[in-house]
């Protein structure tokens, strides 16, 4: 077996993998490094695993893909994968997973990272004190898991799904379309009304917002498996949602709605959108992403009938650094300048805010 970085020319071969693997997320698809790099800058180092077959030529058998984000303010680390919420090893066994992670540790030192950085779905069993003589230096901690994702199975159709709802949820989908509420679904002629609902709901949370260029490179990237969905209300966008369709799975990976509309609930109507369109499509199981349980946001998730399934990060501190700094940092940063962010006029924190968030992986 051979670990060696995958060459620009190899997204076929690199996604015939992942598209085969069982544990395989729309995070690990090779075009994701491609849009961090194109949007921010950052260089994407995408590790795989072969073998050789005497009849088919080199086999792969695993895969790591991810990010350099360095920065003096956040930190200086290796991230799988920053900006989303999976990532992580993926491998047809636990000894390709040792040895890709063999091979990120000596890349980090090469690079001077601080940290390694896994966003896993499903533990790694291995660690932890079985099997590390065999394996060098590819040690990792227990996993973080105070976060879970919140998964939705749907049914045949969009009206079963909707029979499922108890009677308050029905409602509060039925006040906003009584109230003239419309949803639009689409790509990239949305994303002007997109990223103006997005970028207000960020400047109003206190949090530096992401590059328009992000989601343009996305929906180019990913042409029709993201779609983008803009609730509106009198002509004027009160919410808007992106999802991702990868398989039989669907996520939404960043959703907003403007304050100045929460009396007519417009969140609940993109929601509720985005769950027709996906279920009638054929889809089976809707992504509601990463939450800390019991929350407002687990809650909000949890009322349309989503379970929580566990998170399980991993971090390898290269050089006995603290854990989570980059979250650590990230936190501190919203806590002193949330309230100057929210004053701020929203061109000026759309200018200044990509500079800021490129380096934030969360």
């Amino acid at each position: 077996m051979r670990i060696r970085l995958a060459e620009q020319d190899e997204e076929k071969h690199w996604d015939d993998y992942v598209n085969c693997n069982p544990k395989a997320t729309l995070c690990h698809l090779y075009g994701w490094g491609k849009v961090i790099r194109e949007t921010y800058g950052h260089s994407a180092y995408y590790l795989m695993a072969e073998i050789n077959n005497v009849e088919k030529g080199n086999k792969v058998v695993g895969v790591l893909p991810m990010v350099h984000i360095k920065s003096l303010l956040f930190g200086n680390a290796l991230v799988s994968m920053p900006f989303l919420n999976y990532g992580g090893l993926l491998a047809d066994d636990d000894n390709t997973e040792k040895m890709l992670l063999e091979e990120a540790i000596r890349l980090g030192r090469d690079l001077r990272a601080k940290n390694i950085e896994l966003r896993h779905t499903h533990p790694i069993f291995w660690p932890n004190g079985q099997g590390v003589a065999a394996t060098g230096e590819a040690k990792i901690p227990e996993p973080m898991t105070h976060k879970v994702r919140m998964l939705l199975d749907l049914p045949e159709s969009s009206a079963k799904l909707f029979e499922t709802f108890k009677s308050k949820l029905r409602s509060q989908i039925r006040k906003p379309q009584k109230e003239g509420l419309m949803t639009v679904i689409g790509g990239a002629e949305l994303l002007d009304d997109y990223y103006q609902v997005f970028s207000i709901n960020m400047r109003d949370l206190g949090s530096p917002v992401h590059s328009k260029k992000l989601f343009g490179n996305i929906l180019k990237e990913f042409g029709s498996r993201v779609r983008l969905g803009v609730v509106k209300y009198q002509g004027a966008s009160a919410a808007a949602g992106l999802i991702f369709c990868f398989r039989d799975m669907v996520e939404i990976i960043w959703a907003s709605s403007l304050k100045s509309f929460n009396h007519l609930s417009p969140n609940m109507l993109l929601y509720w959108a985005f769950l027709e369109y996906v279920t009638d499509a054929g889809y089976r199981r809707f992504d509601f992403g990463r939450s800390t349980p019991n929350e407002g946001t687990y809650k909000f998730k949890e009322q349309w009938g989503a379970k929580p399934s566990t998170l399980y990060w991993y971090e390898n501190g290269l050089r006995g650094d603290s854990r989570r700094p980059a979250e650590e940092k990230a936190y501190r940063f919203r806590k002193k300048g949330e309230e100057w962010w929210q004053s701020m006029p929203l061109f000026l924190a759309n200018t200044i805010g990509p500079m800021i968030r490129r380096n934030i992986p969360l």
